[in-house]
């Protein structure tokens, strides 16, 4: 099995090398013998009868990584001063900060922006309260809101733990949609706390990112959350990777030649994430989805069945199938694994149906890795960016929450996520669909304007925009 190699594991290696021919060819030759890539090479300093330089290497983990720097250490006359991990580096001092958007050189521009000049705006909010709007960073501002209690495939590492991941979605709310976003990673598990400390942070927010709270707690905060205030509350696990997976699968059938409505679906991991794609699948026309969780397949005569999972069996499993992961997979057409490293095995996939389409989305150690069912599946899909087709929720949220707070959305309806979805997978024309390319590129910049435009008129036409004409005054009339 070939090795993968990663930028998530790549490190720069500073070493002092003899300024002679052959030298760093040697240090080269060493990393290419212990399976790594050589990357950049950069020259910090030449000093008498030798040269320092800076080595990037991408490795495939972090025990890989310590082998190519030993290989390094163990030539003769090579010495290794420093060993830096580049994405270690990237988060020293946080990724995010807080800037102005107007300048402050002045006494007159201190006056407007702060007292005394500010009072007058404060007023005339007071008079009309939908001027915060306008006068304020509200309409431009999301709270991306955690527990740390289900981050990444990490599981309940607590809030300081889940701020580096908060702040990589602040991030990418900034990058691609030009919205701000702030990390608020919450020190309590209680739904009843955790819905009042959002509740009273919310004046300031235009719209409510919740991120990596663990099920079943997710669904009660997010519902007693909306039906609470007056702005989006959208709970990214559930609903944005239900969008971006109804995209990829609307594409990977039409690669497959299968309809959503003929097509046996097994979902593996029946949390969070699970329900709501089910939930989306079936919205689209999905007819035959079987779920399974630690415990087997959901079907109705399980035992212990309550709440959610009861609701969850009751509106899948037809047939009503019995057993485990494999059960669920045997013959199946399309298997969405939702769940953790190990839980979809290569005789799983060999037993699929023609032309299989496997979505493995566990992070960050899929499923499935991709080269140990390379030539069995039709379509590969994970979550991650160094593989091909990555089913990554930054397809769908900037563009999501963009085009709510445009028209200052109440809410987002489940016809906003329809819409979403299809727009993502529009992005593509049919002619340039391939096994390997079925969701565009994150970097796409076609994708947040399509979400948002589709998201925008649905809203509208859902009756939950507050702005209808794009012209509409931004300044009180006097």
């Amino acid at each position: 099995m070939a090795t993968h190699h990663s930028a998530s594991y790549s490190l720069t290696i500073r070493a002092v090398i003899p300024h002679e021919p052959g030298q760093f060819a040697r240090v080269a030759a060493v990393i290419g013998e212990a399976d790594a890539v050589l990357g950049a090479i950069d020259l910090v300093r030449v000093d008498a009868g030798s040269v320092v330089r800076d080595i990037s290497v991408l490795c495939a983990n972090e025990d890989h990584g310590l082998r190519v720097v030993d290989a390094i250490r163990a030539i003769d006359g090579i010495r290794v001063v420093s060993v830096s991990d580049r994405t270690f580096l990237m988060h020293k001092g946080g990724k995010i900060e807080m800037t102005a958007k107007v300048p402050i050189r002045t006494r007159d521009d201190l006056s407007m922006a702060y007292t005394p000049g500010v009072a007058r705006v404060c007023q005339a909010i007071v008079d009309d309260p939908e001027m915060v709007w306008n006068l304020t960073s509200k309409g431009n501002t999301i709270a991306v809101v955690t527990d740390g209690t289900a981050v990444l495939g990490l599981g309940d590492i607590g809030p300081e733990a889940a701020m580096p991941v908060m702040e990589g979605k602040a991030m990418l709310f900034k990058e691609f949609a030009g919205v701000d976003a702030w990390p608020i990673c919450l020190d309590t598990t209680d739904p009843d706390e955790i819905v009042a400390c959002v509740k009273a942070l919310a004046p300031a927010f235009g719209g409510i990112n919740l991120e990596d709270i663990a099920a079943p707690r997710c669904f009660e905060i997010e519902r007693r959350l909306q039906e609470a205030l007056d702005i989006p509350v959208f709970h990214d696990d559930q609903h944005g990777t239900a969008i971006t997976v109804f995209a990829a699968l609307r594409n990977a059938l039409r690669v497959v030649n299968k309809e959503l409505t003929d097509v046996k679906i097994a979902i593996i991991g029946t949390g969070a994430a699970g329900t709501a794609v089910t939930d989306m699948l079936l919205a689209g026309g999905a007819t035959h989805i079987v779920g399974c969780d630690v415990d087997g397949i959901v079907h109705r005569d399980r035992p212990g069945l309550e709440g959610a999972l009861r609701a969850y069996a009751e509106r899948t499993n037809p047939l009503g199938l019995t057993g485990g992961a494999a059960a669920a997979v045997e013959s199946a057409d399309v298997v969405i694994g939702l769940s953790r490293p190990g839980t979809i095995t290569v005789d799983m996939v060999r037993s699929m149906t023609a032309k299989p389409i496997v979505f493995a989305m566990a992070n960050p150690t899929p499923e499935v890795l991709p080269e140990e069912v390379e030539g069995i599946v039709a379509v590969m899909a994970t979550g991650r960016s160094d593989y091909p087709n990555q089913i990554n929720n930054v397809l769908a949220f900037p563009g999501i929450f963009r085009g709510a707070l445009d028209v200052r959305a109440r809410e987002i309806t489940p016809g906003m996520k329809i819409a979403a979805a299809k727009a993502i997978a529009d992005v593509i024309m049919i002619d340039e669909l391939a096994p390997e390319y079925i969701v565009p590129s994150v970097f796409n910049r076609k994708v947040v304007e399509s979400v948002a435009q589709a998201v925008s008129a649905a809203a509208r036409l859902d009756g939950v925009a507050r702005r209808h004409d794009d012209n509409e005054s931004e300044l009180p009339s006097n």
